[in-house]
């Protein structure tokens, strides 16, 4: 497996302007985006997901063209196989566990029935623990937890590379020591493609990937 991006955009907010112009490649399992907040790494991100359209550049992941801007190919986010694990997780507080997760998998403005969970989404809530608490909604569980149930969102369509978006902010240390435990563990039993950003140097220690620096939105040589 392979990533293989160069993407260059220009914002502007009021009276500031910031220049996203990030190219790398790699073929690690583990991809680590490490720099300060506001440097540009959730942009990359997003730009991966095609939840951000570049001014110009690339996006290649295992040979295949996701977006070329001079070749006019701009896969849509939903056909890319690019699953993105947001900060914050992005749950719906609406839907219970078994709900967010077989989320992906609708289609349409319809929810997820409640009591139906499918076997897809009842493999994923074993995978990850998930069965006993599968009609609960994410309030009612641990943070821990509902780290678990975006992971499985995320992997339930069954995605080529999965990005994700400072996974361990949000958690407390003792927690998160051990979720970089199972993350790993996760990784090498699914044997899963990992794009992960972090401004935590102990995050870059324990994932021990190919670490690439961004810096003021470019790649620091």
């Amino acid at each position: 497996m392979s990533v293989d991006v160069a993407v260059r955009k220009t914002l502007h907010a009021d009276d500031r302007r910031f220049e996203l112009d990030v190219a790398f490649a790699s073929e690690h399992r583990r991809v680590v985006l490490y720099g300060p907040s506001g440097a540009g790494k959730s942009l990359t991100l997003r730009a991966m997901a095609g939840l951000i359209s570049p001014d110009a550049g690339h996006v290649r992941v295992d040979g295949r063209t996701l977006l070329d801007t001079q070749a006019r190919v701009d896969v849509p986010s939903r056909e890319r196989g690019v699953a993105y694990l947001f900060q914050d997780y992005a749950l719906f507080p609406h839907l219970t566990v078994a709900q967010n997760v077989g989320f992906g998998l609708s289609r349409g403005w319809f929810n997820p029935a409640r009591h139906r969970h499918g076997e897809r989404v009842g493999r994923w809530l074993e995978t990850f623990e998930l069965t006993a608490v599968a009609d609960s909604y994410p309030s009612r569980i641990s943070g821990g937890q509902r780290q678990r149930v975006a992971l499985a969102r995320a992997l339930v369509s069954e995605p080529r590379l999965l990005l994700l978006d400072e996974p361990f902010a949000a958690l407390d240390p003792a927690l998160r020591g051990r979720m970089r435990g199972e993350l790993l563990a996760l990784q090498t039993r699914l044997d899963l493609q990992l794009l992960v950003i972090t401004h935590d140097a102990a995050d870059v220690d324990a994932l021990d990937g190919h670490t690439i620096q961004i810096r003021d939105g470019k790649v620091s040589r």
